[in-house]
């Protein structure tokens, strides 16, 4: 077998923590020694055992195997010990890693400790498809910000409800269950008090063993119902943006109720994501609505588009598209995107577009 095809292994093993590790990057190993796997492992939960350590675990004895990884092993104590002491320590001969960690404590350390050993070690097999399944890890340790997704279900011609205000549902329940898992890989969700009032929405991953997003209300004016399904379910924690003229005596009784709230205009969008970020949400999905996304767009605050469409038209004037707000004036200021992907849910369409590199 190929070195490939070990560590296509290690990112498959890898992908199965989506949503459960964060802030922490995916991870998979594959230990092999004389053509034989002796132990696999992935990163599970942040704070418990590193993927390296897991494979070892199961090998028992790795001396002369070598190890695939999917990110540099890290070298320095955190929650847990190092991973390249680790690999030292049982006599692992050979190292194949995916990609380096940006992490400013690994970043070229672990890859150094493991060359001192003697360990020969391999660099860059399957790389982009390793920085792919980790552009958020590698997006919020370099720019020390949240990833944002923005999403939106429309008709074919952009349209997110019709001029009469029905929205329920344009896409179908395919498209629906597709973005429940887009929120259990994402470490907030970001609505306007807009979506709240009309819909109450509960902003959850209805999906089995699904990780629930912390919930982030733009309301300006403290207007959550303090009965709104986001107040009173206590499935994921609730934070609301608004500005500093908002009540005082609104504020206390919202957080009365275990409701977080930060005095920061939620149109300044800089400085209420970096308070998310030190917060440890490292990634933010943007369902809307039409004028939360468009104060995206408008800053260009965002590395990912998730577009649902239904084959279906609603046309008019007065029918709401996904992007409100007064738009972008000239086509040369528009973000420049690239499609990732486009696949076919039921009778929908997905497309995932990204802006820029990781």
């Amino acid at each position: 077998m190929t070195d490939e095809h070990y560590m296509n292994m290690a990112l498959q093993l890898a992908r199965q923590a989506r949503g459960q590790v964060s802030p922490n990057p995916l991870v998979g190993a594959v230990l092999v020694k004389e053509g034989k796997i002796i132990g696999t492992g992935a990163h599970l939960r942040a704070g418990g055992a590193h993927a390296e350590v897991h494979a070892l675990r199961a090998a028992g004895d790795a001396c002369g195997a070598t190890m695939y990884v999917t990110l540099e092993p890290c070298s320095h104590f955190g929650r847990t010990p190092p991973c390249s002491d680790a690999l030292i320590q049982h006599q692992v001969k050979r190292v194949v890693i995916a990609c380096t960690d940006p992490n400013p404590e690994v970043a070229g350390r672990g890859i150094e400790k493991l060359n001192e050993a003697g360990i020969d070690v391999t660099l860059g097999v399957l790389e982009d498809e390793a920085r792919e399944l980790n552009r958020i890890f590698f997006h919020h340790i370099r720019y020390q910000r949240p990833f944002i997704t923005l999403k939106f279900a429309a008709s074919l011609d952009g349209k997110i409800a019709t001029s009469e205000g029905e929205s329920q549902w344009i896409t179908s329940s395919h498209a629906r269950y597709d973005g429940w898992k887009e929120r259990h890989d994402h470490d907030g969700i970001v609505v306007g008090i807009g979506t709240i009032l009309a819909d109450d929405p509960s902003l959850t991953a209805r999906i089995p063993g699904g990780r629930h997003p912390e919930r982030i209300i733009l309301d300006t004016h403290l207007q959550l119902p303090l009965d709104a399904k986001v107040v009173i379910d206590q499935m994921a924690p609730t934070w609301v943006i608004t500005s500093e003229e908002a009540p005082i005596a609104r504020e206390k009784a919202l957080k009365n109720r275990g409701v977080r709230v930060i005095r920061s205009h939620p149109r300044k969008l800089h400085d209420w994501l970096h308070i998310l970020w030190q917060h440890h949400i490292c990634s933010v999905y943007v369902e809307g609505g039409s004028e939360v996304l468009a104060s995206f767009l408008q800053e260009k605050q965002f590395q990912r588009v998730v577009a649902y469409f239904a084959p279906t038209l609603i046309g008019g004037a007065n029918a709401p598209s996904a992007f409100g707000g007064r738009g972008i004036p000239s086509l040369s200021e528009t973000p420049a995107l690239s499609v990732h992907s486009v696949d076919t849910l039921g009778s929908d369409i997905k497309v995932v577009l990204y802006r820029g590199g990781v």
